[in-house]
């Protein structure tokens, strides 16, 4: 039996793991990552995929910190895998931890497999945190797509890495084409780049890979937000603006000069739902590449609560989704 707090931040779940988790035994939180990815990874598709999610179904699994300034540490999960930093799901997870009296607010410090986040909860249940050092990895780099032809696109990482490119570039329009093209666009993308323009991690080998695809709307967010969209774990659209994702493109903002430190953005996600984002001050290098903090801001809200089986005789006690079932 699993226990989980149903959560959604501008319409994207997170579905918390309270309760009934088989214990882990790895010492650091990467050494967890792999663990769950190695030997449970069962429950993961079985939380995340039907008959008890769906394809767009997001988790965060509490497990215990090792780092020594950490209230609580996560590990992030999806219908594809294991991500290493999701911004809604932090901004859920500060919430509840507040609200809920698991930390005593109003700062929460997160362990996140990409480091230490500190978020902030306000009265009326708002977040801001505080990203991990957030650095441009590449500049129009250009990756060959057979539907879309060669892209150019920017790299960034905010927690994770991600492709970046204006959605007209490629003749879609984030508010009138169909997201299911979208998507496509996003998965088709996301593998090309991948190919294209290995990814390093100066620090962790196991954060070195491309999360997604993000197309936006070519506007910066400063008179109005400017609208993006968020494909990754194959075809997933991330319903929120993607707080780490907000943090990757302050980045970019910084690196191109289309914005200086404190100028505060707003980003807009599919849902018409408002993440904020600003970069707070210069952060060390990493590796060669500059880098700063990076704060967001966003609301998140509670939907309920579940208590979840795992019998025995139950067939489709794993998980499926439609693609794999046809």
């Amino acid at each position: 039996m699993i226990t989980t707090v149903e959560m959604h931040t501008g319409g994207e779940p997170t579905r918390i793991v309270v309760d009934g988790w088989p214990t882990l035994i790895g010492v650091t939180l990467l050494d967890k990552r792999r663990e769950v990815r190695e030997r449970h990874d069962h429950l993961r598709r079985g939380l995340m995929l039907e008959p008890r999610g769906h394809d767009g179904m997001y988790g965060a699994l509490l497990v215990e910190p090792d780092h020594p300034e950490a209230d609580l540490a996560v590990l992030f999960m999806h219908n594809e895998g294991w991500s290493t930093m999701c911004g809604h799901a932090t901004i859920a997870l500060a919430r509840w931890a507040v609200e809920s009296g698991r930390v005593k607010g109003p700062i929460v410090r997160l362990q996140c497999p990409c480091g230490l986040v500190v978020a902030t909860v306000a009265a009326d249940g708002s977040v801001r945190f505080e990203s991990v050092p957030s650095f441009v990895y590449a500049l129009d780099r250009v990756a060959p797509t057979p539907a879309w032809g060669p892209v150019t696109v920017d790299i960034a990482y905010g927690g994770a890495f991600y492709a970046f490119l204006s959605a007209d570039s490629i003749g879609l329009d984030l508010r009138q084409s169909p997201m299911r093209q979208i998507a496509d666009a996003g998965e088709e993308i996301a593998r090309a780049v991948a190919k294209a323009v290995p990814i390093e991690h100066p620090a962790e080998p196991d954060l070195a890979f491309l999360y997604g695809t993000i197309l936006t709307d070519g506007g910066d967010g400063a008179s109005a937000p400017s609208r993006n969209v968020c494909i990754f774990a194959g075809r997933q659209i991330d319903r929120s603006p993607t707080g780490s994702g907000v943090s990757a493109r302050l980045a970019l903002q910084v690196a191109r000069r289309q914005a200086r430190l404190g100028d505060e953005r707003r980003f807009e996600s599919c849902t018409s739902a408002i993440f904020t984002g600003k970069a707070l001050r210069d952060a060390p290098s990493v590796g060669p590449r500059k880098s700063v903090i990076v704060e967001v801001g966003g609301i998140a809200h509670v939907t309920g609560e579940s208590r979840f089986r795992f019998d025995a005789d139950d067939p489709l006690r794993g998980g499926f989704t439609l693609d794999q079932a046809l």
